[in-house]
């Protein structure tokens, strides 16, 4: 049995959530302290947190601290979203909060954030697999933005990031509530606007049976209907926010248990997701009512073998990679014979290269978009896949980690630049430039292996002899093209792991 805490530093809310999580009972919550605070507000408006919001985080975190020895945590996580994330010192806030009250905040990226929420869901079992049976759609209103994330029979098919998040949208249109009756509509063309661009990019006419929703306010309406499991049907849902609309805004604070300043934000996660909703043409609503907090807890037992997880979260990484391989013209075949190929020399030099399961998933990631540069230019397919890779958020994946798989794209075609003459803008430190190297090393000589668009190899096996590196090909075809790019390709292997990498043809002949 372990005793753990997850606090969730929000754009307009800091939460921890105590849990008991053993590998009988799975994980159970004990305790939820929430305290309102609009970190947003200061970030959206100035780009920075003000003194007093500051003084008053501290504040809070110095309290939950205390809960957290009463307790006698066994280990706690503490992450900053958009809130923290955005903001122009996010590195001096960091620091202020360590110094001040002990607590080491760590800030998520937002796809790292949206991830852990998508775990989160995935943590009740039964009811996510039959909700992901048909088209569905996680819909993630945050404070600074939204989340759509859309799913066809439990594969990712596409995650987008909105900025608009309720908080941000009540911020938005503040001015100007005051000056209209007509908020309500004044919100939704708003909104219709932003969606517009995601309905005719990523949804055209389909129909998105399932909608799981990922929010704060919508599900507190919703428990406090005691509706089983939370999952409505469409109608169902626009009785009950029909309900919460021809109510003061004391009267649903009263209602769900909120003070009057957080329920000011239900109407924009009403209009939100009924806007959504609508575009998707969904029939059925699951609101779980998990939080950043629950994903926190999933992962922590995830890490530590506390749990047993049924669904590969991996594979909806390498999903999205796939979507993103075909959007831009991939030849996704070759970049599957190139993963192969990397993956082996990866597995076979792990005594070597020492990195583990998580390096290895970006190898996979790199091989399949190394080719998406020339969907925009064919002589500059290299820094125009490091560009697509950079501007593409992909779920799961930190900006670090990304910024790892569009170095590895762009040094597999041009030469590799030391760490001492970087660029300046890069965020990656010498431990990530490491595994760049080392990533990029093994996956050129790869590429060089399948450098024809033919597919020749019928199998791969590898050997460390006298400082070489021996990769033997089993191949019925002409090598030739290939050997001449292996070797052209194999000098920064050599120079990273001290082998010289060597190839061998073993010839198959197939019986007709």
């Amino acid at each position: 049995m372990k005793t753990f805490a997850a606090i969730d530093v929000g754009s307009y809310e800091v939460a921890m959530k105590i849990f008991e999580i053993s590998t009988g009972k799975g994980i159970k919550q004990i305790d939820h302290i929430r305290h309102r605070i609009e970190l947003g507000t200061d970030t959206y408006h100035t780009g920075k947190v003000s003194p007093a919001r500051m003084d008053e985080l501290c504040d809070v975190l110095s309290k939950f601290d205390k809960i957290m020895k009463s307790y006698k945590v066994d280990a706690y996580k503490a992450y900053g979203t958009s809130a923290i994330r955005e903001t122009d010192n996010t590195t001096v806030v960091i620091e202020q909060i360590k110094l001040r009250t002990g607590i080491r905040v760590e800030v998520l990226s937002n796809s790292e954030q949206r991830f852990m929420h998508y775990k989160a869901v995935a943590s009740k079992g039964t009811i996510f697999e039959e909700m992901m049976k048909k088209s569905c759609a996680i819909v993630d209103i945050g404070g600074g933005s939204i989340q759509i994330s859309l799913f066809d029979k439990d594969t990712l098919v596409t995650t987008q990031n909105i900025r608009l998040g309720v908080l941000r949208v009540k911020d938005m249109l503040s001015s100007l509530q005051a000056r209209t009756i007509n908020y309500v509509q004044l919100l939704g063309e708003l909104i219709d606007n932003q969606l517009e661009s995601f309905r005719s990019l990523y949804l055209g006419n389909s129909r998105i049976s399932n909608v799981i929703v990922v929010d704060d306010y919508i599900s507190r309406a919703i428990s406090a209907v005691k509706i089983k499991d939370n999952i409505v049907s469409y109608d169902e849902f626009k009785k009950l926010i029909g309900r919460y609309r021809s109510k003061s805004t004391e009267q649903t604070a009263a209602d769900m248990g909120l003070d009057e300043e957080s329920a000011v934000l239900l109407p924009q996660s009403i209009v939100l997701l009924a806007k959504i909703a609508d575009m998707m043409r969904a029939s059925t609503l699951w609101v779980p009512g998990v939080s950043l907090s629950d994903g926190i807890a999933y992962e922590y037992a995830e890490n530590n073998k506390l749990l047993s997880v049924s669904h590969d979260f991996e594979d909806d990484i390498v999903a999205a990679a796939e979507v993103l391989c075909k959007r831009y013209g991939g030849n996704i075949e070759r970049n599957h014979l190139v993963e192969k190929v990397a993956l082996s020399i990866y597995d076979d030099t792990r005594k070597i290269h020492k990195m583990g399961k998580r390096e290895r998933l970006l190898l996979r990631i790199a091989a399949l978009l190394a080719d998406c540069g020339k969907y925009i230019s064919l002589e500059a397919a290299a820094e125009c896949g490091y560009e697509i890779i950079m501007a593409t958020e992909m779920i799961g994946l930190s900006h670090t980690e990304r910024e790892i798989i569009a170095n590895i794209v762009r040094y597999n075609k041009v030469a590799f630049i030391y760490y001492k003459d970087r660029s300046a803008n890069t965020l990656l430190d010498k431990d990530a430039y490491l595994i760049v190297a080392k990533l990029t090393a093994i996956f050129r000589v790869a590429d060089g292996i399948c450098r024809s668009y033919r597919i020749k190899l019928e199998g791969i096996k590898t050997s460390i002899k006298d400082g070489e590196f021996i990769i033997t090909i089993d191949s019925d075809e002409d090598f030739t093209l290939e050997k001449g790019f292996f070797y052209r390709k194999s000098d920064l292997f050599e120079e990273v792991f001290a082998l010289k990498p060597v190839i061998r043809i073993r010839k198959v002949f197939n019986a007709l």
